[in-house]
């Protein structure tokens, strides 16, 4: 009977220090993981700097401010490639374009709403 009360809280105390040996070993691998999660459609500091995508002109809408692309993988977007209305910076943007224009751009996730923020001719 002492032998099995002696041996519950040396287990008892190896589960206590194993826990104690793991916490400071989890915490820096879960640190600052969730304050990412409250930056969703934000501009990072990665996508600010990224690098532009290639997108042919499908159809400008300039009264309304939309420019229908087909675009390759939009990377600091995790978005694969497909065909999509964006929204416009700034409708001046959209002077210029035609549909065929083959371009570079940089796009945001504004609150759901995708907005090509630069955009440059392909060369």
């Amino acid at each position: 009977m002492k032998l099995q009360a002696t041996l519950r809280r040396a287990h008892g105390l190896a589960l206590l220090l194993s826990a104690a040996a793991l916490a400071p070993a989890w915490a820096t691998s879960h640190q600052g993981g969730h304050s990412a999660h409250g930056d969703h459609g934000k501009l990072t500091a990665q996508a600010a700097v990224g690098d532009m995508t290639d997108g042919e002109v499908r159809k400008v809408d300039k009264e309304g401010g939309k420019l229908t692309l087909k675009h390759a993988d939009i990377k600091s977007l995790d978005m694969p490639a497909m065909t999509m209305v964006f929204a416009v910076k700034d409708k001046a943007m959209l002077d210029k374009l035609k549909a065929g224009d083959k371009i570079r751009f940089k796009a945001i996730n504004d609150a759901g709403k995708y907005t090509v923020t630069e955009m440059q001719m392909a060369q």
